[in-house]
Formats: C-alpha cells, structure tokens, sequence
C-alpha cells in the first residue's frame, strides 16, 4: 500500500497503486474571462458554462449564458464529449463529464476542462475526483486566503493512481453502473418523500379549513380569502384574537444599567423547527427586555425570508430562558379562550396560509416579506376552543405516523449515499479490484 500525498497539511490517500500526477496522463485547460461585449468584428455570441452549471450529477443546462468569442478561442475552448469539467472556483473540485448536451459550447474560467493525452478515463477521474473531494483531500490544498481557488496549476498537480488504462474502463463501467442503481433507489424513496410530504400538508389544510366531517355542512363567509366554513366555525382576524408583540430594534445606544440576554434572529427560526445553534446575546435595559421577551406558547412568525417559510409559525417552548426576539420576528400571543397557539401553528403551515401570506407578501425574487398589519388581518378559520384541541390532537397523531415513515426514508436514503461514498471509495483505491466477471454480473 501506497501514500498519494507528501503534503502534511493533507489527509493522506492510500491506494494499493503507485503515485502518478494528473498532467502526465490529462491536459488542463482554463476558460475564457467574462466578455460581455463584442471587441472584434470576427467575435460572435455564443454558450458558456459557469460553475453553477458542473453539478457531480451531470452538466445542468438549465440556465446557460452566452459571451462574446473570438475564432482562436473557439477553436481552443470548444467542448467536446467526454471532456471533464472541474470547478475552479465556487464549490472547488466538483465536476461532471459533458455528453454534448449542447451541439455548440465553451466554458468560461471558473472552469477548468480536463482531457486525456491519451487514451486514459476520464469517467475513472471523475470517480477519483469524486473521492478525494469528499475525504476533504481537495478542500485542504486549495487557496482559501480570500476564495479558495483549484487553479489549472494545482489540478495538474493532483495525486492518482497509477492503474492501467483497461482497469481504468473497468472501474468506472462498474461504477457507473453501481451508481446508477443506488441513485435510481435514493430518487424512487425521494419520490416516496415527495409523496408523504404532499399527503401531510393535504391532511392539515382539511382539517384546518373543514374540521373531521368528510361531509361538513358549510356556510357563506362573505370573504375572498375563505368564502365558507364549516357551520359553527367563525371567520375571525388574527389581531382579534390574539397580541402581536413587535421585537428588539438593533442598534440602539442606551444608557444607564445593562442586562445581557439572549435573543432569536430570523435565521434561528427555520421552516418546522428552531436552530439554535447559534443564538447571539445584547445588552438591553431590563424594561426593554421585559418588552419583548418571549413568553412560553408564543407563536413566532417571521417577517421576511424565503417565500415558502414567510409567517411561517413555530411554537415558542421556552427553549432559552428569558429569551427576546428580534423586530423582524413577531411573537404571537393567542388569547387562549378563543385561539390554540397550536391550532394557529397548522393554520399557517397549511396551503390556505401559504397562499395568504404569498399573496399579500412583498416579493423580490425568491425573498418575500410581509408586516404587521397583515399578519394581524390574516382571517382565521376558527372552530371552538374544544374543537380546535380535538383538531390539532388528531393532526398530532396523523403527522407523528407520517413523521415516522419520513424519518425511516431518510434513515435509508442516508444509509444508501453513504454506501456510494464508500463504493467509489473502495473501486478508485483498489480496495475492492473490478474484473470482467463483475462487468458482466452488472449487465445480466
């Protein structure tokens, strides 16, 4: 067995072949630098790859910009299938090999195109690559003092294994055709992820807007935003049952005697559960504190984010004591009597709530925001107080058992990644040795 690194900064790689670096067997070309006007009259707009585009699942085409190239640069940089395409920059080291998704297409210099001299695999170099990027190996060399950066010199330099052409072949043969398997069983239990996840929001949106009747008798409302409900169920705003507490301005100079607390960022309240990782600590005057320090019950909406977690609400448990909350995050304080701070939770979980807060929310791309007033005029459809302890015990029970196949799909979608990890692993460091026999076994 053999050491493929003699940088001590880096995690060794033992292979049972000797070492060999990459330029001996494959040429590393860089792309071209953005060029977004014509400089010549010879220069035509065509395709290029970006970094977004090389993705370890394939070349995404997705979204592909064009620039202006001159004839020499077309002739250099023109893509063709079979080539490896290997970050510079962004996520350094992924790659993919292009199968001509495009007829005609260059790459700009945030990628560096790799081909063999030869005869060599570039599918076995992209399996190494792929392995040597998640041991941390290609992380640990690159340039991190401002953007890490795998420059063309540094690629070049890379550590592989000496392995004869035929067995390079053999390798990524088997491999592709493990990988496929693995990839089409972690999509069919995604799929099945997909599935219980569109069953689980169907479930709250008729329990939150219909009750447990399969047939409730409804009646007219008057409203656009729910026109009926179920008889004996009231259309009711939230600032009506219920107190919006507004959060701590940052940035404030007080004076006199300080506490320090700790208090929740809209980072801290993520879509179903609360990271509090990191939570970060102010000094306030304790009347500021007692203003919005967050009380147990509370429902947390936050004001602005991303379009599907806006007004999201998670249910304040008192996790950090004497905790407070930041202005762009509200702290609903429900009026027991009339509304469940639970009940509220699955009311804007559910489609009806998304729809509500996407529709009156203030959009910028994938970021939306909203604000007091309409967090407060969000019309509640609201069963009585025992029935809405009815309705959200029986949504607790339902979502338990959907929970639980979910997290057992995720337990196997894991287990089958981390055996890809570790198939790639044992094939490009001769671990396990591929032959024909099992080529064969795979094609039967």
């Amino acid at each position: 067995m053999t050491v493929l690194s003699s940088n001590d900064r880096v995690k060794i790689i033992p292979t049972v072949w000797r070492e060999r670096i990459l330029k001996r067997d494959y040429c590393v070309e860089l792309g071209k630098m953005l060029q977004p006007l014509q400089a010549t009259p010879e220069d035509t707009e065509e395709p290029y790859l970006r970094s977004a585009n090389v993705q370890w699942d394939g070349v995404n085409i997705s979204d592909v910009k064009t620039m202006w190239f001159s004839p020499s640069e077309k002739r250099d940089l023109l893509l063709q299938p079979g080539d490896l395409l290997v970050n510079e920059g962004g996520d350094v080291g992924r790659c993919s090999i292009w199968n001509g998704e495009l007829p005609v297409c260059y790459y700009q210099n945030a990628i560096n195109r790799v081909r063999p001299r030869n005869l060599q695999s570039t599918r076995f170099l992209y399996y190494w690559l792929f392995n040597i990027k998640h041991s941390g190996y290609i992380d640990a060399i690159v340039s991190k003092t401002t953007i890490a950066h795998l420059t063309a010199e540094k690629l070049e330099r890379l550590p592989m294994p000496d392995v004869q052409t035929d067995e390079q072949y053999r390798i990524a043969a088997y491999l592709d055709a493990s990988c496929a398997a693995l990839d089409a069983a972690v999509a069919a239990k995604q799929q099945q992820l997909g599935t219980l996840d569109a069953l689980r929001k169907d479930v709250i949106q008729r329990v939150v807007t219909r009750g447990l009747s399969e047939q409730p008798k409804l009646r007219k409302t008057g409203n656009i935003w729910m026109e009926e409900v179920p008889v004996g169920w009231d259309l009711v705003c939230l600032k009506r049952v219920s107190e919006l507490q507004g959060g701590l301005t940052l940035g404030k100079t007080y004076d006199g005697p300080l506490i320090e607390r700790s208090y929740l960022r809209v980072a801290n309240v993520q879509d179903g559960h609360l990271d509090l990782d990191d939570v970060t600590m102010i000094e306030v005057p304790l009347d500021v504190a007692k203003r919005v320090e967050l009380r147990v019950d509370d429902v947390l909406m936050t004001e602005g984010g991303d379009l599907d977690k806006l007004a999201r609400g998670y249910l304040w448990k008192g996790e950090i004591p004497d905790c407070l909350h930041q202005n762009h995050i509200f702290a609903v304080r429900c009026f027991h009597h009339k509304l469940l701070p639970k009940f509220l939770t699955y009311l804007t979980a559910s489609s009806y709530g998304r729809d509500y807060f996407e529709a009156t929310g203030k959009k910028t791309t994938n970021l939306a925001s909203t604000n007091a007033t309409k967090v407060g005029a969000f019309p509640l459809p609201l069963p009585p107080v025992k029935e809405q302890a009815r309705l959200v015990e029986y949504l607790e029970d339902q979502l338990e058992s959907l929970r639980t196949l979910q997290n057992n799909l995720q337990t196997q979608i894991s287990t089958l990644l981390a055996y890809r990890k570790s198939l790639i692993h044992e094939c490009v460091t001769g671990q396990r040795r591929v032959t024909v026999v099992d080529i064969n076994q795979l094609s039967n």
